[in-house]
């Protein structure tokens, strides 16, 4: 069976059973919207009237919170679920949001050069080929318009479990092929979810190989001293889950292989 109805069933159920993964903006947050998305100072200090994609960002935040800025907002999401969520909340604070239910990898229904920004939450290790996600967001994208993602690095989608003394275990080939096999350790994983590990060839190189240049990159701290072993917070401290990108994409001179990138702000 394709990776897609999988995962969109699975997306649907964590949604219904409101997991950690669907929380709704809430009230403060929506008081402050840009400071709630952009701890790092990435955004621009107004996204008023920006044209701004959600990209596989459904569940009622992100799309709110940037609505609430001024922004006008589209959320791509494969799970109708899950769009469900950010219509619901879109509506209770009188908000418009364009809702678009499609995979990540193919945003056909978009127009060349429609947004200002993209913002991606993790969630590229549910397609087997990022390469093609970044050539998507390359085309709906404008010149010098701005790509802010997140996705789980591959280190950590290869840990297995622990051994006996409790040392995490790489137990999976970094050049792993297909689908990630079910393992006994499930700290950064979604349950009933098909995923893929991308390598940083991948997840940089074909950034850049996509018309982007990166401005920036982050790992966000999951690390707790205090936290027992296994909990997700305890493996945060030997292997980083996650990785931030900003990055922007740039024009290049046509029919001149030689020629710089350049960016157009």
């Amino acid at each position: 069976m394709s990776h897609l109805p999988i995962n969109r069933a699975a997306w649907n159920r964590l949604a219904e059973i409101r997991s950690q993964f669907t929380k709704v903006a809430t009230d403060e947050e929506c008081r402050a919207p840009l400071k709630t998305l952009d701890s790092r100072g990435w955004l621009p200090a107004s996204v008023e009237g920006k044209q701004v994609l959600c990209l596989a960002s459904g569940g009622g935040w992100q799309s709110v919170l940037y609505a609430s800025a001024g922004a006008h907002v589209t959320v791509v999401d494969l799970s109708n679920q899950m769009l469900q969520l950010d219509e619901q909340e879109a509506r209770r604070r009188g908000l418009q949001v364009h809702l678009l239910e499609t995979s990540m990898d193919d945003l056909s229904e978009l127009h060349d050069e429609q947004f200002d920004i993209v913002h991606q939450p993790v969630s590229t290790c549910y397609v087997p080929d990022v390469e093609a996600v970044y050539r998507e967001v390359g085309r709906v994208l404008r010149p010098g318009g701005l790509y802010i993602s997140q996705h789980k690095t591959p280190t950590s989608l290869q840990i297995t479990g622990r051994d006996q003394h409790n040392t995490y275990v790489v137990g999976l080939e970094y050049y792993q092929q297909g689908s990630l096999p079910k393992g006994d350790d499930l700290s950064y994983r979604e349950e009933g979810a098909t995923e893929y590990l991308h390598r940083w060839d991948q997840l940089i190189g074909g950034l850049c190989r996509a018309g982007f240049v990166i401005e920036d990159l982050r790992e966000p701290c999951r690390a707790d001293p205090n936290a027992p072993v296994g909990h997700f917070r305890h493996r945060g401290r030997y292997v980083a889950p996650y990785v931030r990108i900003k990055a922007r994409r740039v024009e290049t001179h046509a029919n001149d292989e030689n020629s710089a990138a350049i960016w157009v702000p």
